[in-house]
C-alpha cells in the first residue's frame, strides 16, 4: 500500500479516471450493439441514424483519448461498409 500522501491521492484519482473511461468504453458499445442489429434486420433509415450516434460517441471517445483515433476509425470504416452493404 501507498504511503505517500501525493501516492493516495494519484491512486484515487486513477480510480475516478478509471470509472469515467469505462462508461465511456460501454456506451460505446451499446450503440454499436443496437447498430449491428438494426444491421441484421436489414433497417437502412434505423442503420443510418444509429451510424451517427456511433461515430459521435467514438469520437466523444477519441477526445477525452479513452481509445485511440485509429481504433475508432477501423471500427467507423467497418460498421460505415455493413451499413453500405444493405
Amino acid at each position: 500500500m501507498a504511503h505517500h500522501k501525493s501516492t493516495l491521492k494519484s491512486i484515487k484519482t486513477f480510480k475516478v479516471q478509471n470509472e469515467r473511461n469505462s462508461a465511456y468504453k460501454s456506451a460505446v458499445k451499446t450503440e454499436i450493439k443496437k447498430l449491428e442489429a438494426n444491421i441484421e434486420s436489414k433497417d437502412k433509415d434505423a442503420a443510418n441514424k444509429s451510424l451517427v450516434t456511433v461515430q459521435s460517441k467514438l469520437m466523444k471517445a477519441v477526445s477525452k483519448k479513452v481509445i485511440k483515433q485509429e481504433t475508432a476509425a477501423r471500427k467507423l470504416s467497418r460498421l460505415n461498409t455493413k451499413v453500405k452493404a444493405i
